[in-house]
C-alpha cells in the first residue's frame, strides 16, 4: 500500500519517518490562507484535508497524509511568521502566554474511500521573555517558518514553562499518535509492516 506525505516539509517529513513506514512526499495545491472568522482548530483542519484530498486526485490508490498546524493566542491566530520582525511580534504576543495549537492530520484514500481526520490540541505556557531573549533566540534558530515562530524540537523548549497535551509529535507538526490510529484503521498497521 502506497503511502504519500501531502507536503513539502522537512519537519513532517522526518515525523512521519519515525514510522518506519516507506513514503513519498507530494506537494498539494493548496492555498494557506485563512477565511474570515474562521477558527484556529477549522482553519488547520480545513488545509489539512484539502492536502490530503488534492494529493489523493492524482493518486487514488495511495494513503494519502495531510497535516497543517495553527497556533492562536486567545482568538488570534499566529501563522508562519517568514521573518525576523513577525517573529519578534508572535514571541512578544505569546510572552506570559498560553498558546493553543491545533495539528490537524488527515488520511484519504479515494479508491477505499476511506477519509478520517483529527485535530490534536496543544497548550504550550511561555516563560515572560524579555525583548533581548527574544531577538537572541530568534537569531539563534531562525524559526522563521514555523507557526508560532519557535521549534520546541530545538532551542525553543527554552522559551517554555509548561507544554500540555497527550502528543508532544503535535507540537512538532505531525501527530503521530493518532495518525498512527487512523492509519490501521485504513489497513495500515504500522507494527506490522
Amino acid at each position: 500500500m502506497e503511502v504519500i506525505l501531502a507536503s513539502t516539509s522537512l519537519y513532517r517529513r522526518a515525523l512521519l519517518a519515525r514510522l518506519q513506514v516507506e513514503f513519498r512526499c507530494i506537494a498539494p495545491r493548496t492555498e494557506e490562507n485563512a477565511l474570515d472568522a474562521e477558527a484556529p482548530e477549522v482553519i488547520a483542519l480545513r488545509l489539512a484535508l484539502s492536502k490530503a484530498r488534492d494529493v489523493a486526485q492524482l493518486n487514488p490508490e495511495a494513503l494519502v497524509i495531510g497535516s497543517d498546524q495553527v497556533a492562536a493566542v486567545g482568538d488570534q491566530a499566529l501563522g508562519k511568521p517568514g521573518n525576523f520582525h513577525t517573529a519578534m511580534r508572535q514571541l512578544q504576543d505569546s510572552s506570559g502566554q498560553a498558546v493553543q495549537f491545533y495539528t490537524a492530520v488527515a488520511v484519504v484514500c479515494l479508491h477505499r474511500k476511506f477519509e478520517r481526520f483529527h485535530v490534536e490540541p496543544f497548550t504550550v505556557q511561555f516563560r515572560s521573555l524579555s525583548d533581548v531573549q527574544i531577538a537572541n533566540y530568534l537569531r539563534r534558530e531562525q524559526p522563521y517558518d514555523c507557526a508560532g515562530s519557535f521549534k520546541a524540537e530545538g532551542l525553543g523548549i527554552a522559551l517554555f514553562e509548561k507544554m500540555t497535551g497527550d502528543d508532544p509529535t503535535s507540537l512538532e507538526g505531525l501527530p503521530l499518535i493518532k495518525l498512527t490510529e487512523l492509519l490501521a484503521a485504513a489497513g495500515l498497521d504500522v507494527l506490522r509492516v
